[in-house]
Formats: C-alpha cells, structure tokens, sequence
C-alpha cells in the first residue's frame, strides 16, 4: 500500500527516472502495468494531455485523463489544470507517430483505478495516511491521497486553533498527515487537529515565567487570542494596538489544566513575513479509534471519535 503516492512524490526517484529513460523500459513497464510518473507539458486543443518523458512524448487522451471524465462528473478544467504538473500514468499502448517515433499512449485514469481497488478502497476511517495539499479554498483545503486522488479536509479539523483560510496553515504543494474522517466509495474527507496533539501533550512544551512567541487569531472584548501552536492557544490581556494576524510575544501568567486555560501577557506585537514554522505530528502513521483533546483534570470532554 506504500507504493501509492501523491502525484509529485514519484517523479524525480530512481525507479521512475530508469523505467521511462528508454523505449524498452518504457515496454517492460506497459507489460508490468507499473504507475510511471512525469510533468505534463501542454493539453492540446482537443484536451489531451502531452507529457514529457525525456526521449519521447506520450500523449494521455481526454477520456484517459482522470477517473470521472468519461462519466461526466469531472470537468475538463481538472486536465487543464495538469499542466506543467506531474501526472502518474500506466502506458497502455505504443504506437509511432508520422515521423515514426514511438508514441507511448498513457491513461492516468487506469492509474488512478488501481490506486482505488489496491489501496484508497482499503482505507478505513481513522487510517493516518500521507497526502499533498493541491489546492486551498476559504472552506478547506484538497488533498491528494494517492495518483491525483483529491479529498477535501475542512477548515474546522486542520487545527483545534482556529484560522480564517487554510492558506494560514498550509500552502500549496505541501506535504502533511491526515486523518481518514469519513468514506463513502471513493468519497473521503479528512481530519489533520487530531495528529496535532492533546491540550496536555501542547502545554508541556511551555512553562510559567517564559516569553515566547505566538500568533494573535482573534480578538474579544474579554481578551485576545493567542495561538502558541496549532493545537493551543492562551488568552490575553487586552491593548489597544493589537490586531489579528499579527506576531506575538507573550509571557506565559499560568497553566490551568483544569480549566484548559493559559493566561498570557502580550509584551510585543508585529506584523511579520516570515515563513512559518512547520507542522510538528504527535502520531504519524497507524490508526486512531479515539481522540480526546481535554486533559483528564478538565470538566469539559473533547473527543473527536473515528467510527
């Protein structure tokens, strides 16, 4: 199940750069229906896809381009989009072209369907799997999960910590975890909080009497909302010059597990352009049944169950 992989993940290993160096590999591979991988160079006016394989140029046809098209449930905007991108592909036929050159015909849609029947079908909810985000919308953000396979994660399980669009977590081509949260056939959505760890697990990593550094998220009448790390965030006290999105230093007052609560000081507040920091997983593979984000000590009871 390992061997399935986003698109982009496959292009630039040694497997895949031998299988597609000549002619012959390219056959033994069409023989051995091996997923191959390559960039897509140009959709043709007809839309089809032409892909770069070095030597030669193989042609995906419109039909062949993605699982859905030839129903009419995917819209020719998904091959558009292709271009210039890696696309995973098995190689169907071989013909010549009018200048008697091999000319691979490639289908990602066969791709894509072994990629359901040997590994997304086999998927259960609370799975951990990779994935890449391919693109962001105010909603939530699309996954791959394997040969151009998308799934939507929604905005409200990215993190515990809320954000306004999931470009404030993720960009574009980014690799990450996530969660199986629910499926349906080959419909899947995805969960990414639970991965990010407990209130407890997050809290640890801070003590009472230091400065460190934050993201302002919103601002209330009663205080304003700093985020230490995806899945924390501590209360403020209130100053006039404070606005959301903004960096934070603040100094830590208290840790109240019981109350989940971490009472903090702003002592400096910027904008800033710089990158942000990257994702740390408390579980990256295997299976979880249970989430609970609350601490035991704490009246109220998060969970997030997989069923």
């Amino acid at each position: 199940m390992t061997s399935f992989l986003p698109e982009g993940k496959r292009i630039n290993t040694s497997e895949n750069l031998q299988r597609i160096s000549d002619i012959e590999s390219i056959r033994k591979a069409m023989t051995d229906r091996t997923i191959l991988e390559a960039r897509a160079k140009l959709c043709d006016n007809e839309h089809n896809l032409i892909v770069d394989l070095g030597a030669y140029r193989g042609v995906i046809p419109r039909a062949e381009c993605a699982v859905g098209i030839k129903e009419g449930t995917v819209r020719d905007i998904a091959i558009l989009s292709r271009v210039n991108h890696p696309v995973q592909f098995i190689v169907t036929d071989i013909k010549m072209d009018s200048n008697g050159i091999p000319l691979p015909i490639l289908s990602r849609e066969k791709a894509q369907r072994i990629c359901i029947d040997n590994y997304i079908s086999r998927l259960s909810v609370g799975d951990i799997i990779k994935a890449r985000v391919t693109h962001l919308e105010p909603f939530g953000a699309f996954c791959d999960i394997g040969a151009g396979i998308v799934a939507l994660m929604p905005i409200d399980t990215i993190s515990v910590s809320r954000i306004e669009h999931p470009d404030e977590r993720f960009s574009v081509g980014m690799d990450i975890r996530c969660v199986i949260k629910s499926k349906e056939n080959t419909r899947i959505t995805l969960s990414h909080k639970e991965l990010l760890g407990t209130w407890e697990e997050n809290a640890a990593l801070f003590s009472v009497g230091e400065t460190v550094s934050g993201v302002i998220r919103s601002i209330e009448n009663y205080g304003a909302f700093v985020e230490l790390k995806p899945n924390l965030a501590g209360l403020a006290e209130l100053k006039d010059d404070l606005r959301v999105g903004q960096q934070a230093s603040v100094f830590i007052k208290s840790i109240i597990p019981s109350k989940m609560k971490i009472k903090l000081i702003v002592i400096d507040n910027f904008f800033s352009d710089e990158e942000r920091q990257p994702l740390h997983y408390f579980l990256e593979e295997g299976h979880i049944d249970r989430f609970v984000y609350s601490p035991p000590s704490c009246e109220k009871y998060i969970c997030t169950e997989f069923i």
